[in-house]
């Protein structure tokens, strides 16, 4: 009995998970950068493999800003919920959606070169934009 409300405890907080990620037009990998997991135990979470420790846990319902009740499937239409999500949205998270996701997934990328990469890049750039005579 204790494997089964498990199992839809995870389900429901992968499916919450996403929704609010979709929500705010996020990738995978937006995420688990901001909560400091690997896309693939991010992954893992949103399809209710595996369970998250409290700590990434609190820091996925910040970077989602979504109170815990919620995440968890727990909320009850409105209440302490409301008060909750507004204690934990702060404005030094990034906007939501402010680069399309192959922008970002293109800085994530770009962060990992060294100076020379990104200059040789950065000439390539600038040769694909000038325009053919």
């Amino acid at each position: 009995m204790y494997g089964e409300r498990e199992k839809a405890l995870r389900k429901t907080l992968g499916r919450n998970a996403r929704a609010a990620r979709e929500r705010q037009k996020l990738t995978q990998a937006d995420v688990a950068e901001r909560i400091n997991l690997a896309t693939e135990v991010y992954g893992r979470i949103e399809r209710g493999r595996s369970f998250p420790s409290i700590p990434t846990f609190l820091r996925l319902c910040h970077a989602l800003h979504e109170p815990s009740d919620r995440m968890l499937g727990l909320e009850d239409a409105g209440g302490l919920a409301d008060i909750e999500l507004a204690l934990v949205t702060e404005p030094t998270a990034p906007a939501a959606g402010e680069h399309p996701p192959e922008l970002r997934r293109l800085l994530r990328t770009l962060q990992g070169c060294d100076p020379g990469e990104l200059r040789a890049l950065r000439r390539l750039l600038a040769a694909m934009k000038k325009p053919i005579r």
